[in-house]
């Protein structure tokens, strides 16, 4: 059955709920209680009807298909704090990859960083009837409280570190953070500062975890460690003011953060790579672009997003187990490094 032109002159219309009643041999109130996933329906109405909706193309199948499922085919996303590049990548990697396979992304950003808005957060995605929740760029002060909220939703957690509680998937951060110093010291280097996020997140957590490994496993002694938050004011404040000493190379956090120091270090006359190397981890757009060209670790955030839709798919038709997936980081080595 296909909707029909209401008149050759006026054109094809969309079918109302009228049409629906009619084509399926039922009042307009059934039909309204089908949209409305109403109880009492009996399941032989309910599936002509909505055989009917698909048939006229009253709605989209992908949503006839969610009421046929009694899902909302939606993915609640949450990013825990500001929204910056890698973030914001990672949500536009998991928005393709879920758009492609039918569902829609509804999405909350605690933009002040306040674990206090977690209750909000999560209680704003849950009424929107979502089928799982995908956490961005976790904190450890804010997965206690979550794991206090989501009940029994699908949750994945997009985080570098395994954790029982959750299904996991990211980045090997701490394998990129290994690529970037052990690229230092196989040029030269011995003594490599590390400009960090901030420790309450899990990627700066390993990224420093990464920096401190490898220098152990070189045998190379640790050089100075700086915790900041991310951001390229913070990485020009610290080229401004850094005392390089014997430090011959910085690996910072994140390219933003690393575009700073380029900034801060080149207005004392410091250059770069020829008084000191630099790295950066994300390769932003941009990052080919700084002067010098930044070297850097790619994060696959296509990949990324896909296997993270791919666990959420999963955990909703109810594989329970936790998993741990990890996407290879890769070193790119542009202008801003060189043997001191």
């Amino acid at each position: 059955m296909t909707a029909t032109p209401a008149s050759a002159g006026r054109g094809w219309q969309r079918p109302s709920i009228y049409d629906v009643a009619r084509g399926a041999g039922v009042s307009h109130m059934t039909v309204s209680r089908v949209l409305n996933d109403h109880l009492n329906i009996r399941e032989s109405t309910r599936s002509r009807v909505l055989q009917v909706m698909e048939e006229m193309s009253y709605t989209r199948s992908g949503i006839a298909r969610a009421l046929a499922s009694r899902r909302a085919r939606r993915i609640g996303v949450l990013i825990d704090g500001p929204l910056r590049s890698g973030p914001d990548r990672t949500l536009r990697a998991l928005e393709k990859s879920a758009r492609e396979a039918g569902y829609a992304v509804s999405t909350f950003s605690l933009a002040d960083g306040a674990v206090s808005r977690m209750d909000s957060a999560v209680m704003e995605l849950v009424t929107q009837h979502v089928d799982a929740l995908c956490v961005i760029a976790p904190r450890e002060s804010s997965l206690g409280l979550l794991r206090q909220q989501t009940g029994g939703l699908p949750t994945i957690v997009v985080a570098a570190a395994a954790d029982a509680s959750w299904h996991t998937v990211g980045v090997d951060q701490r394998e990129g953070a290994r690529l970037a110093v052990g690229h230092l010291i196989g040029i030269g280097h011995r003594t490599i500062a590390h400009l960090a996020g901030p420790m309450d997140g899990f990627d700066a957590r390993e990224r420093a975890e990464g920096w401190r490994e490898t220098l152990a496993a070189a045998g190379v002694p640790e050089g100075p460690l700086v915790v900041g938050d991310w951001t390229s004011d913070l990485g020009f404040e610290f080229g401004r003011s850094f005392d390089p000493g014997q430090t011959t190379a910085v690996f910072a956090a994140n390219d933003q953060t690393a575009l700073g120091v380029l900034h801060g270090l080149h207005s004392r006359g410091i250059r770069v790579p020829d008084d000191i190397s630099l790295v950066g981890f994300d390769d932003l757009s941009d990052s080919r672009h700084f002067l010098p060209p930044l070297t850097t670790i790619r994060q696959d955030f296509a990949a990324l997003g896909d296997a993270a839709l791919r666990q959420i798919v999963g955990a909703i038709e109810g594989d329970a187990a936790p998993r741990h997936d990890l996407i290879p980081a890769e070193l790119i080595v542009r202008g801003s490094t060189k043997a001191p």
